[in-house]
This record gives C-alpha cells, structure tokens and sequence, in this order.
C-alpha cells in the first residue's frame, strides 16, 4: 500500500501565559514556529501550513520561506484554528491532515509521517495519534504525563492524567509494566500530535465539550466520548519535549547550538 498524501497544519497563537509571544522565541536565529515548520517540511507531507492568529507570525513565516494563513483571534482552542485552516485551504473531506504543535521544534518528522499514515492503516479511524512506553515511576504518577490505554486493534481505550492502567495487587511504585509490556500492557505516554480526516476536523470542532474532557482537560476525550475511534502509533523513541516554559527554551536552544535538533 503506498502512502497517501497528506498536509501538515500548525496552529500558532501569539498569546501564551507561560512564555509570552512563544511562536517568535529565537531558537538559534530562528522563531520557533519556522523550527516546528522545518521539521515538518522534512516530513512526507505534501504541504505544510502554519494557520496563525496574529500578523507578526504571518511576517515572521514569509520571511523564512514558511506557508502561513491567518486565522481568527478568537479560537477556544488548537483544534477550532485547525478547521477554520482546512477550510480556508479548501481540503475534500476525505483529505489526511497532521495537527504538529507550534510549540514542537523537536518533533521527529518520522513521527509525523507515522502518524498520517495511521488513516490509512485505520479505514474506520477518522482520528489518529501517537504514544510511547513510560519508563519511569514518576513519570508514571505524573499527572502532567498523560497516560493512554489501548484496545486490541491498537485504538485508544482513554486518556487520563492519572496512572493507568492500575495493577491490582502491584507494589507502589513498582516498575511492573516490565513483565506487562510483552502482554501489550505496559503504560504508555500519550504524545500530542494528531491526524485526521479534513471532514471530521469539522464534525470535532462542533461537538459539545465532554464530561471526561472537563474533568481531565484532555480535549481528544471529547472524541471518544461521542463514539469517534481514535487510532494509535506507538512509537519505541521518546520525542524530544516541547516548550511550554521559559526553561524549556533554553533547553532547546543548548541543543540547537550544541549541533542542531535531533533526526
């Protein structure tokens, strides 16, 4: 089966409470939003767009040879600027569209590729996303540390910042999941890139907020919640974190200057 096409949107808002204006943060000469594009033009995809809300990162993408349409100001959230970008782009509904974060300049271009190709693979999926094996203790009770569990087809069963699954009877702390991993049970660290169908991006951004949505603020639970399948690549390589504090950025610049963001 060969690979379908598919193109790459990047949500950009300037606004951020941690890190202010974190899409134009220099990152070795660059803002980041260019870094998080670069990677995503090393990926398989046919087009990359970065759908932003303000003109300066409009500006700043132009400047470095980076597609960028504006979108409007007032999104809720990443997923509501994704359909109003696929809908500017005019994407047919059965398009495969990746949702890489503005805040990613690590993401492994492998990965997204892995991640298109989830609807491919998962016919019946409108909705695909990524995963790894936890290999800590404190990451596995870390509520920042998203958890999901899957089914046997590989589909996501639910997200949860608390650990799960729970081994009934299993020491506290125990790193349990090293016996389980062969039985497909090891815990495993949802990673925040997205896949869909360009149709469902629109069915997404109308759906009522779910009960487990609000309580875990996880909005891919809104998904789940009204019956829509989400499949699931689980990947053996932790990707490199993405930036959501001022630390964080200085993290990511020691390692561009260090040699560049890894392969």
């Amino acid at each position: 089966m060969s690979a379908a096409a598919f193109t790459v949107v990047i949500p950009a808002r300037l606004a951020s409470s941690r890190l202010p204006r974190k899409p134009l943060a220099d990152i070795a000469g660059k803002p980041m939003v260019v870094r998080v594009a670069e990677r995503a033009l090393q990926s398989a995809a046919a087009q990359v767009w970065v759908a932003a809300d303000a003109p300066e990162i409009i500006d700043a993408c132009q400047a470095h040879g980076v597609q960028a349409l504006p979108t409007r100001a007032d999104h809720a959230s990443g997923s509501d600027r994704l359909a109003e970008a696929c809908a500017l782009l005019g994407l047919p509904e059965d398009a495969v569209v990746v949702n890489v974060q503005g805040d990613e300049p690590l993401m492994a271009p492998g990965l997204i590729d892995a991640v298109a190709a989830l609807m491919q693979r998962h016919a019946h999926c409108p909705m695909g996303t990524a995963a790894h094996p936890i290999a800590s203790a404190a990451d596995f009770a870390n509520p920042n540390v998203v958890k999901v569990v899957l089914d046997a087809r590989g589909r996501a069963s639910y997200f949860s910042r608390a650990p799960i699954p729970h081994a009934r009877g299993a020491q506290p702390g125990g790193a349990w999941w090293q016996d389980a991993a062969a039985a497909g049970l090891a815990p495993l660290h949802h990673i925040g890139i997205y896949s869909y169908r360009a149709g469902f991006v629109q069915t997404f951004a109308r759906l009522a907020p779910a009960p487990t949505e609000q309580l875990e603020q996880l909005e891919q639970l809104r998904a789940l919640w009204h019956g829509h399948a989400i499949a699931v690549h689980v990947t053996t390589t932790a990707p490199g974190a993405g930036v959501d504090t001022p630390q964080d950025l200085e993290r990511v610049r020691a390692l561009f200057a260090a040699g560049g963001a890894p392969a």
